[in-house]
């Protein structure tokens, strides 16, 4: 015979043990800047729905859903689905099931096409840490600087019957990869990522420098693709370090005191991986999901945002 089923709000408060997504949630929605993101889209959130179709969702349950897109790397219409499948995601969101309508995909999607439209996500950004700086955490003194692929599906089996036009190919060693480049400037001591830029795959690393640095740094290290001797020139002064690893010369091998200075370089530089583990291993972002440059690019401001509050969200909560 079958158990009666039991009320799913009472059957929630009788739980034991929190999932590691209800933990996870809990604790992004305690350090998320809610109060300063929401300001920043309200002025271009429509007030009113279509005419005569449904009312508008509220904006902060909106702005939930599409952060829970990015963690669990969603689909809009996935998205939908995981509202009616998950209580810990609704309960984020904002929404109790048989009381609040569900977003619908459609609504979903739309409300991503205005954060791209406005340029919000790049706002977003900005915000998360402007939220970081007042808590003393970011901009200090030195700033750690690289660059990621993000592929592109390569295949030409789509409704538009080719590769992403925007896309494009780049060779690291003796792979080739076919996508976009993510480029960041990192906080040297807390490992936020400050700034960010985006290009084509094919830009190679060291194009995209001024745009990743702050200005006021006293050390900035790189890895060897932004070895630079006009730089490095500007760069130099008091109490300033260059920190770029060091590069044998064209047929010959790099000075043992070189190796040296690669190794501690490399130690230093090692929490630029940090944001990028974020949104790829963390929440998933292993390949582009949109077409054209500018959709990523807006999704890649946004992951970063989130990677930020990931990494530093225990010393917010402290």
């Amino acid at each position: 015979m079958l158990k009666q089923p039991v009320l799913p709000g009472f059957r929630d408060a009788m739980k034991k043990k929190q999932t590691r997504r209800e933990l996870f949630l809990a604790e992004m929605d305690a350090v998320a800047p809610w109060g300063r993101l929401l300001a920043q889209i309200e002025p271009y959130y429509p007030k009113v729905g279509p005419k005569g179709g449904r009312p508008l969702m509220p904006l902060e349950v909106t702005l939930r859903l599409y952060f829970l897109q990015n963690w669990y790397a969603l689909s809009e219409a996935m998205a939908e689905e995981m509202l009616y499948d998950s209580e810990a995601m609704r309960r984020f969101a904002g929404i109790e099931l048989g009381d609040d309508r569900i977003p619908d995909e459609t609504t979903i999607l739309n409300f991503r096409h205005l954060l791209e439209r406005h340029g919000l996500t790049e706002a977003i950004f900005a915000d998360v840490n402007a939220q970081l700086a007042g808590k003393g955490i970011g901009l200090r003194s030195g700033t750690l600087v690289d660059a990621t692929t993000i592929d592109a599906p390569s295949s030409t089996k789509n409704k538009a019957g080719g590769r992403d036009p925007e896309a494009s190919s780049t060779k690291k060693g003796n792979d080739w990869y076919f996508g976009m480049k993510a480029h960041i400037g990192v906080d040297a001591d807390s490992g936020v990522g400050h700034s960010l830029d985006t290009s084509t795959a094919k830009v190679h690393d060291s194009h995209v420098w001024d745009e990743l640095l702050h200005g006021d740094e006293d050390s900035v290290w790189a890895d060897k693709s932004y070895v630079s001797a006009e730089r490095e020139a500007a760069f130099k002064g008091p109490d300033k370090v260059w920190g770029v690893m060091r590069k044998a010369p064209k047929g010959g091998k790099l000075h043992p005191i070189d190796e040296r200075i690669n190794r501690i370089i490399a130690m230093v530089r090692a929490k630029v991986e940090h944001p990028f583990r974020a949104i790829k291993r963390q929440f998933g972002h292993v390949n582009t999901r949109y077409r054209g440059l500018a959709k990523n690019r807006a999704q890649i401001f946004t992951l970063f945002a989130l990677g930020n509050l990931f990494l530093v969200r225990r010393k917010l909560m402290a």
